[in-house]
Parts: C-alpha cells; structure tokens; sequence
C-alpha cells in the first residue's frame, strides 16, 4: 500500500493498546494509529464530532466489545446503519471466543472476529492477521 492507513483503535485498556501499537509496529504496515477510549469516544471520532472534528476517516476499525459507555456491538450497529460509515472495515477483538457467533449475526465475516491474545507474541500474530484482512479488504 502507498498510503499511510488510518487505524482507530477502540480500547479501554491501556495496557492492551501499548501492546497492540508495538505489535503493529513490527509489521511492515505503514499506519498511523488513533485510540478512543470508550464507545462514545469511538462514535464521536468516526463521525468527527466534539474533539475529534479534525479526525481523519478510519480506513480500519479495531473495536474491543467491551467497553464503557457504549459497548463495540452498540458502535457497530450503528457504524453499519450510517451510510457514510459503512464502507469502512471493522474488526472486532473480544477476550471471549463466545461472542463470535453473536459479532458475526451482525454480518461481520468471521476472519474479523478476533479473541484478544494474552502474550505480546499473541499480539504480533494478531497483528499480522488484521494486516491481511486490511490488504485483501483494499484490493476488492
């Protein structure tokens, strides 16, 4: 890819976006990483409103399903029900194999279902993953 690819990252947990940023990292991926924090926060950057109006548009979501305020599945909805953001490609990563099949009745594929890996080599698997998914999304 030529471009720089916009990644918004929605995390609560510090700790999983420091690992997620190294891992990316490690790829050959030339991206640049913007975090929220909360659905809210996710929703306000997505239609760049309140402190995100100068946010760039997202080539890609990496969405936690659980997180404060307004929960990934909740963003998703209405992520996919906004015509103006519905063409952007979401991954959703959970600490649950359990709620795949409910993430992928919303007509998510089940590549972009993601269990959140719990070591940093798990991390860099992940990262490797979501690349791909990106690459074969940007080709169609």
């Amino acid at each position: 890819m030529d471009k720089t690819v916009e990644i918004l990252l929605a995390e609560d947990n510090l700790a999983d976006v420091v690992l997620f940023r190294e891992a990316l990292s490690s790829t050959s991926w030339d991206f640049r990483l913007h975090v929220a924090h909360d659905g809210m926060e996710t929703l306000d950057f997505l239609r760049q409103r309140n402190t995100h109006s100068g946010a760039p548009r997202p080539d890609l979501v990496v969405m936690d399903n659980n997180m404060p305020r307004k929960s990934g599945l909740e963003v998703l909805t209405e992520v996919m029900s906004a015509p103006s953001l519905s063409d952007i490609p979401v991954i959703i990563m959970s600490g649950s194999e359990w709620e795949r099949s409910m993430v992928t009745s919303f007509g998510i594929p089940e590549d972009r279902y993601i269990v959140k890996p719990v070591t940093f080599s798990g991390y860099l698997d992940v990262a490797r993953q979501i690349e791909s998914i990106w690459r074969k999304t940007a080709n169609r």
